[in-house]
């Protein structure tokens, strides 16, 4: 959850961070994160924020907001300059986006998505799952609704019909908080996510177990609008991605995120989400 100095910073539509004073200066290069990232620690998001200021020479600007909506609304109509999305939105308007680059998590550039319920249920797929009261992250999340309304889509069924009821926690972390307190009977949430909180909250993630896993699809990338994929901005943010291993401040970033850095990464990566888009709109109308 976010601290409350960040909370109230992310309800005014940025980030507050230390200033960064020795880059040029110049209009802020803004910067927007969604519940794609995996915690709000405020010190986390400082040590980000400097590390891209410094890297790129400009000033950057951290961007929160509660949805993915928000912050692709943002990124198209250039009020950001990038963004942190998920792979659901970057093919939705696959047309007005470019890719800068993909996040590297154990090697890879790719994640799956959990179906996560109560450690110690007996289930082990969706169909196991009919009736419950289930945890959706985001409805423009890949693996927080996507892929799960693709399972049930397969099936000729629609979430309303098969859930008892749904609700949408808007971050992974909450998804797996309210199916560890209770609150739901199972979840939708990102692999990574989960992932990284046995390692970072393990008494928390022991009361739950993932039911059922996907396929790897491309990890969440960073992208920017197709007008400004060319720009210096954009080149100096690719470049200050790909070198951040080779960097102290950088280095401690990935770390707290686990991840190993960030390549290039191609759109094909992301034509399992655009299939489940497909599949969707062709079974699930709509």
């Amino acid at each position: 959850m976010l601290t409350r100095r960040a909370w109230l910073a992310g309800a005014t539509g940025a980030l507050v961070v230390s200033p960064v004073r020795d880059v040029k200066a110049a209009t802020p290069f803004r910067f927007g994160l969604t519940p794609v990232f995996l915690t709000s620690d405020l010190q986390l998001l400082e040590a980000l924020q400097r590390y891209l200021s410094l890297s790129m020479g400009a000033e950057v600007e951290l961007v929160l907001k509660r949805t993915y909506q928000e912050i692709a609304s943002q990124l198209l109509s250039g009020l950001l300059d990038a963004a942190w999305i998920c792979g659901f939105p970057f093919i939705a308007y696959r047309r007005e986006l470019a890719l800068v680059a993909v996040p590297v998590w154990r090697g890879t550039t790719t994640y799956q998505s959990y179906l996560i319920v109560a450690d110690g249920r007996a289930a082990s797929g969706i169909t196991d799952l009919r009736g419950d009261i289930h945890a959706f992250s985001d409805p423009d999340s890949n693996s927080g609704y996507l892929v799960t309304r693709a399972l049930l889509a397969e099936q000729g069924a629609k979430p309303q019909g098969f859930f008892q009821r749904t609700f949408f926690t808007y971050g992974h972390r909450n998804v797996v908080r309210a199916v560890a307190a209770g609150l739901a009977q199972s979840g939708s949430v990102d692999g990574y996510v989960w992932e990284v909180m046995t390692e970072t909250e393990p008494a928390l993630t022991r009361q739950t177990r993932p039911a059922w896993r996907s396929e790897w699809m491309g990890f969440p990338p960073v992208a920017t609008s197709t007008a400004n994929a060319d720009s210096d901005g954009i080149r100096r943010l690719r470049q200050a991605l790909l070198t951040m291993p080779d960097d102290e401040t950088g280095r401690s970033v990935l770390a707290q995120l686990r991840l190993d850095g960030f390549a290039t990464g191609q759109p094909s990566l992301f034509d399992s989400i655009a299939a489940r888009v497909d599949l969707v709109r062709t079974l699930g109308g709509g």
